[in-house]
């Protein structure tokens, strides 16, 4: 027996975590800081972003999302 897992609401702390991690890359974007910390707030940020949808895909019983 498998557990399904709950979906997530905007209130909760990975998508809160996401969405600062988009602020932190967009605020670095604006302030001129170096490419190499953009990149890097950015992967960041993405990461966060992919984690969020898989885990809801997931929880909506659409499984694992497929690379491309």
């Amino acid at each position: 027996m498998t557990h399904k897992p709950s979906v997530l609401y905007p209130d909760h702390r990975m998508y809160t975590d996401a969405v600062e991690a988009m602020r932190q890359y967009h605020e670095a974007q604006a302030s001129g800081s170096p490419a190499e910390q953009v990149e890097r707030l950015r992967k960041i940020a993405e990461s966060q972003f992919q984690a969020v949808n898989e885990y809801q895909l997931k929880a909506l019983g659409c499984g694992a999302r497929q690379p491309h």
